[in-house]
């Protein structure tokens, strides 16, 4: 389903009536919130992954990360 669809149609309700509609939008966001969340965790639970490789490849991408940050820091402060 395309995202921007109903943001889209939920920005045109939102300004067709901002001075008509007058309710707390605060909990239906929150339990849409805590739905939204709820369903990921349950699809990345269905999916078979090999934690040890997984582990090891962000390790690895910590590293370079950390280690490029570093480098660029250096050369910055030399200039």
């Amino acid at each position: 389903m395309n995202i921007f669809i109903p943001l889209v149609v939920g920005v045109l309700i939102g300004y067709l009536f901002k001075n008509k509609l007058r309710f707390s939008m605060d909990k239906p966001m929150s339990i849409a919130l805590l739905l939204l969340i709820f369903f990921m965790g349950v699809e990345a639970g269905r999916v078979e992954i090999d934690a040890f490789k997984l582990l090891i490849y962000s390790l690895v991408f910590a590293s370079f990360t950390i280690l490029g940050s570093l480098f660029v820091a250096l050369v910055g402060v030399r200039k």
